[in-house]
Order: C-alpha cells, then structure tokens, then sequence
C-alpha cells in the first residue's frame, strides 16, 4: 500500500514547490541585504524563511500521511477552535503598527488568521460535498455565514489583506461548486450593493489605499510612495535585469516592505522581464498541478478540498502581483513561497500536503 501511495503521488507539484521556495529564499536573501561601507549586511529573514521552510516540510509531511476523509470529522472542533484564537487576540494578541494579529506562545508568535484559511477550507469543502446538486439560497446563506464569522473578527484586527483572502477562496470553491440559476442571477446584481457596504466598513486608512490605486499621483510622497517605488523598481530591471544583488532601488533601500509584500519588485529588478515571465509560468504550473489533483479525485470532498487550495494560491498570486505592478490597490496580500512570513509559509507547505494527501488517495476508492 505504502509503494502504491508513492506512485500516485504528485511529484511535480512538489518539484515545483521546492522550486518557487528556494527562489523566494534566495531573493529574500537579496531584499534583506543593504549596502554598508566596505561590501553588503543583511538583516537574516532569509535565515529564518529556511527555518520556516523546514517546519513547514515536517507540516507538509504530517498533512500528507493521514486518509484526508478523517478532515471530515475535525471540521467543526477545528473551526471553533479557530474563532477562539481569533477572539483571544483583542485581549492577548501582540499589537504591532497598530494591528493584532499574533499570540504570543514564548518561543514562537502564532497568526491566528492563518489557521483561519485551512479551517475555511476544511470546513467549506465539507458543507459543499454533502449535496451534488447546485447550491440553493438556503446552502448558500449557511457556507456564507460560516465564513463571515472569522472574517470579521480578522478585519476588526485590522486585516483587510487577510479578510479578502478569506472571502476569495470561499467564493471560488462556491462557483467550483455551483450555483442555481434562480441564486446566481440576483447574486451578480447585489454585487455592487455589497462592494458600496464593504467601502462604508473599510477603515479611512484602508479606503486611502483604493482612492491611491485609482490616482497614483493623488500622493506621490504619501500612500502613493509605495505603488510609486514598486514601479519604478520593476521597471528598472527592463528585459534581462540588473543582475543578483545588484538592484539599486533595493539595495539602496527605497522599495518598502519589500521582503513581504513587495518581494517580487525586488525578483523584477534583478531578473528583468524575462526573469518574471519565468517565474509567472513556474506559478501556472503549478496552479495547474493543482487543479489536476482537484479534477482527478475520486471523491467531492477531496475535490473541493484541492479546488479550495488552488483558489487559495490563485488569488494570492494575481493580487500581489496586480498590486506590485499598480493594477490593484495595496491590501498586504504576500506572494506564496517569495515573499516572508513564518506562519503563512507553514500553512502554504501544509495545504500542498493535503493536495498530495487527496492525490495519492485517488485510486482507493470509487467515484462518489
């Protein structure tokens, strides 16, 4: 059985994997360094990526060697236990640029939000697998009101970048679903309505940002510094690049944020063009590795479990790289495997283990 299980795994969605982490490593090792008197110092978020990288491996293998079916069962204590840490961070979470979102443990700070996408997907993929028909109002309003409980507590952090996340994947593992037709239609034209009650709860902050996205120059030296800085770091790198370590606006340290957010400005100036054209299509690999698994298992549950992960990726990638290149606004959205983040790069590896759990499962049972 164990032999049989290796054979079905997908080995290329983990080649690629350790690809675009090793990568993002070796740019952070770059976004992180800054140039002193006598050569480069760098402030070790590289290092402590690998270190991340490492226990998300032991994750990614953890998620991988259970029958994923047994989710099924934790769904719920998994999604409770989720609003708790959720709700614990207004009175215990440790607050940093005026937002909380971490507890503290001692030896490590734990990001609750993150806990909260993998028990979003658990959770959805198990209410959306009970029925094979499209989805009425009554499954609709049930899925929705399940995911707006950690929503808002993550947007009240404040979180915007995390809340929209939240929402995204849910929303594409619904459409991955189903909907009625009767559902779908009023659903599209309530759009705007919930996009206007969604501007009146965004913070004045939050609201800048957009109102920057739409008119870069409104700000230059303001909320537009960093949509400014970002563009000009990308364009800078032109067709080829300037070459590993040798970006200026890096180096010289006028990209903000750029071993987070911004950490694909910094992989545009030295790779160029064509270096991002490259790393675009590593990603595309691998969201169709991704899809394959979904399309492929043999079971709803596993499906949407694996649909959920891809949404989760997709959405990422084309928002951080929409609001690299200016066509989104700034909402802290990192880039999976590229930019840092110790507790999002844990829960990325753990959700390409559970993938590579539906995968290698796929021929032990029969379709249903």
């Amino acid at each position: 059985m164990g032999k049989r299980l290796l054979m079905h795994m997908n080995w290329g969605l983990i080649i690629l994997t350790v690809i675009l982490f090793f990568i993002g490593v070796a740019n952070l090792y770059s976004a992180s360094a800054f140039r002193v008197e006598g050569g480069l110092a760098d402030t070790g978020f590289y290092q402590r990526q690998l270190l991340w990288g490492l226990i998300g491996l032991c994750g990614m293998v953890c998620a991988m060697i259970f029958d994923y079916r047994h989710l099924r069962t934790l769904a719920i204590p998994f999604f409770i236990l989720t609003l708790l840490l959720l709700i614990a961070i207004f009175p215990l979470g440790i607050s940093v640029n005026n937002a909380r979102r971490w507890l503290s443990f001692g030896f490590f700070n734990l990001q609750p939000s993150e806990l909260a996408k993998i028990s979003i997907l658990i959770i959805g993929a198990h209410f959306l697998s009970r029925t094979k028909s499209p989805l009425g109002w009554r499954e609709l309003i049930t899925i929705l009101f399940i995911g707006l409980l950690p929503a808002v507590l993550i947007l009240k952090q404040p979180d915007l970048g995390t809340t929209l996340n939240l929402l995204l994947l849910l929303a594409g593992i619904i459409l991955f679903r189903g909907l009625k037709l009767r559902v779908f239609i009023p659903i599209c034209l309530l759009l705007p309505v919930a996009v206007f009650i969604g501007w009146e709860f965004m913070l004045p902050y939050q609201q800048q940002r957009v109102l920057t996205f739409l008119n870069h120059t409104e700000d230059p030296l303001g909320t537009g510094w960093q949509i400014k800085q970002s563009l000009i770091t990308v364009g800078s790198g032109q067709l080829w690049g300037k070459g590993f370590l040798a970006g200026t606006q890096n180096q010289l340290r006028f990209l903000p944020e750029k071993h987070s957010d911004f950490a694909v400005a910094v992989f545009g100036e030295e790779w160029g063009f064509v270096g991002c054209v490259a790393l675009m299509a590593l990603f595309c690999l691998f969201l169709l590795s991704i899809y394959t698994t979904a399309r492929d298992a043999k079971d709803r549950f596993g499906s949407f479990l694996a649909a959920g992960v891809f949404f989760y990726f997709f959405w990422q990638i084309l928002i951080n790289t929409g609001m690299v290149l200016g066509l989104m606004p700034v909402v802290g959205i990192p880039l999976p495997f590229i930019s840092y983040g110790g507790s999002a790069t844990l829960v990325n590896f753990c959700l390409i283990g559970l993938v590579l759990n539906v995968s290698m499962r796929r021929f032990l049972f029969k379709n249903k």
